[in-house]
């Protein structure tokens, strides 16, 4: 897609004056490294076929309540994810930003509510990230005998992709022997562990405190679940969107790229 250059330029004037860089992240920031952004569920019943022929919407495998109902639907879908997150290589845009975001006296920190842990494959250092939705990498007790996680590193799930199912033994929790879901925040999610993600919270804080001039990079996050972006607008500053379908922006401050990704971070990169 050609983009008004006038655009590219305020984007990078933007980002000239910024003594640190807020990296907001959906989902749409994967797409290019060949993930699904689960976009309405039409996309999400032809990325999972048989939750499709049962009519099983996000929101509900995405829900604890699927674990208690049928837990290996629901670690069928979760250890799919799990495994692609694994095997799947962070394209050369996260690279580029963290590059470009090196330039600047205060570098970047990320707000994502993606639970790939791309951005830490990618190389990104863990105390610069805030996963707000917590990470599939790391498991806790679906009854919350303890606040403790563990990380999934151990657990090497074997699926039935065309039944949606667990096939190898379900992950239990070391401490009760009950069964563990992932440290991810589901819809409906009384029982959702946050401790990893508050201490995360928490050094961001303390980060944005020393930023005098931030400027948000916001890439991939829709309106359907709006945690990323209400925070990226919450800053009060400058804001560059991304996004190939919901660019528009309200203020006259922020500029908005009818662009993918990897697209327009390479646009920014060669203009800069």
């Amino acid at each position: 897609m050609t983009v008004d250059p006038r655009l590219v330029r305020r984007a990078v004037e933007l980002i000239a004056k910024a003594d640190g860089l807020i990296i907001t992240a959906g989902a749409g920031m994967g797409v290019d490294s060949g993930l699904p952004d689960f976009r309405g569920p039409e996309g999400f019943w032809g990325a999972y076929p048989a939750l499709g022929r049962a009519k099983i919407r996000f929101e509900d495998i995405a829900h604890p309540q699927a674990f208690e109902d049928d837990p290996t639907l629901a670690w069928g879908f979760y250890g799919h994810r799990l495994n692609l997150y694994r095997a799947t290589e962070p394209h050369e845009g996260f690279h580029l930003l963290w590059e470009m975001a090196a330039r600047l006296p205060y570098g970047a920190f990320v707000f994502t509510s993606n639970v790939d842990g791309q951005f830490q494959k990618a190389g990104y250092p863990e105390s610069r990230i805030v996963e707000c939705h917590g990470s599939i990498h790391y498991l806790q007790c679906l009854d919350a005998c303890t606040a403790a996680i563990w990380p999934a590193d151990g657990f090497e799930p074997q699926v039935d992709e065309k039944r949606c199912r667990l096939t190898s033994p379900l992950p239990r929790c070391p401490r009760c022997g009950g069964l563990a879901r992932p440290n991810v925040l589901m819809f409906g999610d009384g029982g959702w562990i946050d401790g990893r993600t508050g201490a995360q919270g928490a050094r961001l804080a303390e980060w944005l405190k020393r930023v005098a001039r931030p400027v948000v990079i916001e890439i991939g996050a829709g309106s359907a679940i709006p945690s990323v972006r209400r925070f990226g607008e919450a800053q009060g500053c400058p804001m560059i969107r991304i996004n190939p379908n919901e660019w528009q922006v309200r203020r006259p401050m922020d500029v908005g790229l009818p662009l993918g990704a990897l697209e327009a971070i390479k646009t920014i990169v060669s203009a800069l």
